[in-house]
């Protein structure tokens, strides 16, 4: 039911975001090209602490498209049963606070940090919520003048079927066969024994399924050819039945196909490939929940999955995309959850040697224990208690 106008300029966005992602991967001019593009979306440093306000032109064109008429429809809509609002993007809250919503508005941040276009062109009189993932950006909240009354630290809103209840008894399971594929040579399982007892409990004496790392390509399929250099690079051991390659696709068909042509030029159809997809993006969701059950790894740009480290999932970080995935892989790294890429075509090389040192399992063990993976119980329980 939405406008058309609406619709065209939704899709042109998305048009022009994915066309600038897929440039950047061209050599030279390609970083010239998403540098001046990323400028608009830049995070500025954080140090040193000042008042950070001041709105971005980002942000005000944006307002001034409500005043167009952007996102009147959609307000409209919702306000024929007013529940609660919960987005993960900022541009539907503020729609709903400018065209006066009647119920709670409330912000699901799913960044490690955020430009000053998440905060609203009034943050100090703003009655939006914000859900926060962690301290990092709710300080950056405060420095753009959003009230702290308005501010939750709810952790990571990840998916309650790869968790379980509070006990975490899916998660824990699930790490515990991951470790044993991680540390085939038992080098973490020396150092961190007393905490895996502590929040994995006993291990089992065999893993229930081989060696499998996930492939995520960006929803603008922008580096796909770091998929195939994977499949490329280990594709002796995909035959010989050593490791288990998935390759997340997303919900578009040509990025599929690209996959699928690659997949049969490199001869490893019928062999331990799967590629998951889906046309629409709710049962992409499902899937992608169900084959991380029986992740080990979990190679993508650091965008929002790189919250998945918080089960227990360590993340190969390919080449951030935006200021906002420069954060996130800044994140990974201190915490220690994440390490950068090297060359996926010796993929074969230095995969061998982090799982032979225990460094993957040593990820997964710190994102699992320090990471904060209840924020979809605790914006459950905020929105009941409202």
């Amino acid at each position: 039911g939405i406008p058309e106008k609406d619709r065209k300029l939704w899709d042109n966005t998305r048009k022009v975001y994915e066309f600038i992602s897929r440039f950047k991967m061209i050599p030279l001019l390609g970083d010239v090209v998403f540098s001046a593009y990323n400028k608009v979306q830049e995070i500025t440093s954080f140090y040193p602490r000042r008042d950070l306000s001041k709105p971005s032109l980002q942000l005000k064109q944006l307002y001034s498209m409500f005043k167009g008429g952007l996102g009147r429809h959609l307000i409209d809509e919702l306000k024929k049963k007013p529940l609660p609002i919960v987005t993960t993007f900022f541009a539907t809250a503020f729609m709903a606070e400018y065209f006066d919503y009647p119920n709670e508005i409330c912000c699901v941040i799913c960044d490690t940090d955020i430009s000053r276009a998440w905060a609203s062109l009034n943050p100090k009189e703003s009655r939006i919520k914000y859900f926060a993932p962690n301290s990092r950006v709710i300080e950056r909240l405060k420095l753009y003048g959003v009230k702290e009354e308005n501010i939750f630290l709810t952790g990571y809103p990840l998916p309650l079927e790869n968790i379980g209840g509070e006990g975490m008894e899916i998660a824990k399971e699930d790490l515990s066969y991951r470790l044993l594929n991680l540390d085939r040579k038992k080098r973490c399982f020396k150092y961190y024994e007393p905490l895996i007892s502590k929040y994995v409990g006993v291990l089992p004496k065999s893993s229930d399924h081989i060696l499998t790392l996930v492939f995520s390509v960006g929803g603008a399929g922008a580096q796909r050819e770091i998929g195939v250099s994977i499949l490329k690079g280990l594709s002796s051991w995909i035959k010989e039945g050593k490791i288990k390659i998935v390759i997340a696709a997303g919900i578009k068909e040509k990025i599929r196909r690209y996959f699928e042509n690659n997949v049969k030029k490199l001869g490893l159809e019928g062999n331990c490939v799967e590629i998951i997809f889906a046309e629409k993006i709710e049962d992409y969701f499902e899937k992608f929940d169900s084959v991380l059950r029986k992740t080990d790894i979990l190679w993508t740009k650091p965008s929002e999955l790189s919250f998945y480290s918080a089960l227990g999932i360590p993340i190969i970080i390919s080449p951030p995309i935006g200021s906002q995935e420069d954060s996130n892989k800044r994140w990974l790294q201190k915490s220690g959850f994440g390490m950068a890429q090297e060359d996926p075509n010796y993929v074969s090389q230095w995969l061998i040697d982090w799982l032979d040192f225990g460094y993957l399992a040593e990820a997964a063990m710190q994102g699992f224990i320090e990471g904060k993976k209840f924020g979809a119980l605790n914006i459950k329980e905020f929105i009941e208690f409202k």
